[in-house]
């Protein structure tokens, strides 16, 4: 994820008042990767395949009584300064008790990050009715061999949970190979940031 980090280090410089995590990132990245796997775009309910035309991205907020996920809503076609202040709105009102019912029900899947609290690598559990969910692990620092050099680059770990009932094995690994090619090459998430400036 060296030019992710690149990239929201460069965004971040051009915009002091309103900066975005990595976690904004990993949203947007998530929601075009399912908006290009529309057969992931789905549920299980009552015995019944349901599919969904929006992309909604439910994001995990630790509270003291548990784990509550606002969504959000359209996440594929907002841009990245769009979409990190909806969830530092959202992960407020969560905090405080304040979110509506349609703010943190339904979702077509939903992201947990557990790298702030260092851990590396977990596997998330599917918050029903929908299929999939991604759980990411902290950025660590390894060594990489490139061109038969020894390289230290910034390491993401992400695993994917997904319920064979809707989802098949290779649709759910497509739908993670391309959230991972996106995180690897951010270009395509700041061309399709309409919010973005030109850095």
């Amino acid at each position: 994820v060296d030019k992710l980090l690149t990239l929201r280090k460069q965004i971040n410089e051009q915009n002091l008042h309103n900066k975005i995590s990595i976690n904004d990132i990993l949203v947007k990245a998530l929601a075009i990767a399912q908006y290009k796997n529309p057969q992931t775009n789905v549920s299980w309910f009552n015995g019944k395949i349901i599919k969904y035309s929006s992309v909604d991205v439910s994001i995990a907020v630790a509270l003291k009584d548990g784990l509550i996920t606002p969504i959000v809503k359209d996440a594929n076609t907002k841009g990245l300064l769009e979409i990190s202040k909806e969830i530092k709105i959202l992960a407020k009102k969560a905090k405080e008790g304040k979110l509506t019912p349609e703010q943190y029900t339904g979702g077509t899947i939903s992201i947990s990050n557990l790298g702030m609290y260092g851990i590396n690598e977990f596997a998330a559990i599917i918050n029903p009715p929908q299929s999939s969910i991604l759980a990411i692990g902290s950025i660590q620092k390894l060594p990489k061999v490139e061109d038969k050099k020894i390289k230290i680059v910034n390491i993401l770990k992400s695993t994917l949970s997904a319920d064979h009932r809707v989802l098949d094995g290779v649709i759910a690994a497509k739908l993670l190979k391309d959230f991972n090619d996106l995180i690897e090459n951010p270009f395509d998430l700041w061309l399709q940031s309409k919010d973005m400036e030109v850095i």
